[in-house]
């Protein structure tokens, strides 16, 4: 078994089908939380360099790993007797592959009644757009979340792959599966899941939705309290060209700002008078740029007002709060975070992935394949 042995999920059996992005992102999530999760891989030769990425390394940690051709005879067989085993199966195939393959709901829930068989697509698995190609900008774009991401008069910015593949994706099916166990352990029947990328991100923007219908919210980029829209909730550059996040929203955090900084709140532009905003805007960027960025820094450490260093991924782990926390750790020569959130009592752990070469075989022969199965894999291709 592979992932912690005394993490919250151990005892729970994950089959993981080939995927990239937000599906591997949780079997590695699962796995640190202690499932024991078998992930099916492509053979080598039909690998591409991104699928090493959530192979080797960080993203492949705390499985147990099984080449396997999907497509070769027999290959269906194979991930059916490994959902027989398990308690939840994550794919992220196009709609309609899984059942070409063979692996599909009906076949595998015919094996396993109580199976969790999650689904994770872009678009979910109907609807106009259900078959056709999309990636987390384009899932944001249809959700409404893009367009209120980046300033008001250029272009909406993509937030890396954040919100729509790992946030609205990977940890909203994660918690459907979580829940649909729960519920096959009490009344014996599993279910499929249906995840979409682009519903996950809508839910994601549930508040802003409802300042919308309220009418506290207005429906364009930097018009608002928290879309920088308010020059007190903003990122400035400092000297040294580098940059500070201030969000001194409430008046106790910009009264403490404006003291620290050796000011008057009453003799400064006030960003609670939308007419100033202009004013509080130049104001604040003449002021951040009159010292460096780690300067601020060490100014605002101790003081409640909500200014923080920006820091790049290189950084982020030097920080002494992240420090202090042991926030970050070393996992085979990469430094990673620790996943959250932190356990009590059932303490999550990073473990190491496992080895197909050495895994495969051995879970072959559990599932009951003798010389003369493993053989006629061989012969069709499904293994080598």
């Amino acid at each position: 078994m592979h992932g912690s042995l005394d993490g919250p999920l151990s005892g729970v059996t994950v089959l993981e089908l080939p995927a990239i992005g937000p599906v591997p992102f949780l079997g590695m999530l699962l796995a640190d939380l202690g499932a024991d999760v078998v992930r099916i891989q492509k053979p080598a030769a039909k690998r591409s360099s991104l699928d090493e990425v959530f192979i080797a390394g960080p993203l492949g940690r705390g499985r147990r790993h099984l080449e396997l051709d999907l497509h070769a005879h027999g290959a269906g067989d194979v991930v059916l007797r490994l959902a027989e085993r398990s308690d939840v199966l994550i794919e992220g195939f196009r709609p309609g592959v899984a059942e070409r393959l063979g692996i599909g709901p009906d076949e595998a829930l015919s094996r396993n009644p109580r199976l969790v068989y999650g689904r994770l697509t872009g678009w979910g698995q109907d609807g106009p757009l259900a078959r056709t190609a999309g990636h987390d900008i384009t899932y944001l774009a249809i959700s409404g979340l893009l367009h209120g991401i980046g300033t008001r008069h250029g272009a909406p910015t993509p937030p890396v792959n954040y919100l729509a593949d790992f946030a609205g994706g990977s940890l909203f099916l994660g918690m459907g599966l979580l829940a649909a166990v729960l519920h096959a352990r009490t009344s014996g029947a599993g279910q499929v899941i249906d995840a979409a990328m682009v519903e996950g991100a809508a839910y994601l923007g549930t508040m802003t939705r409802t300042l919308l219908g309220s009418g506290s919210w207005r429906d364009e980029r930097e018009s608002n309290l928290l879309d920088g829209g308010s020059p007190n909730y903003r990122c400035y550059e400092c000297a040294d060209g580098r940059w500070v996040a201030m969000g001194a929203l409430e008046p106790q955090f910009w009264q403490t700002f404006c003291e620290a900084i050796g000011s008057d709140p009453t003799q400064v532009p006030s960003p609670y008078d939308r007419g100033q905003s202009d004013a509080v805007e130049s104001w604040l960027t003449d002021t951040f740029r009159s010292r460096t960025r780690d300067e601020w820094a060490e100014l605002f450490a101790p003081l409640d007002a909500c200014v923080a260093p920006v820091l790049s991924l290189t950084e982020a782990p030097e920080h002494p709060h992240n420090v202090a926390r042991q926030a970050y750790t070393e996992f085979e020569d990469t430094l990673v975070a620790l996943p959250p959130p932190r356990f009590s009592g059932t303490p999550t752990t990073l473990a190491a992935g496992g080895n197909a070469a050495t895994d495969g075989p051995e879970m072959l022969r559990q599932l009951g394949y003798d010389e003369t199965g493993l053989a006629a894999l061989r012969a069709s291709g499904a293994i080598t």
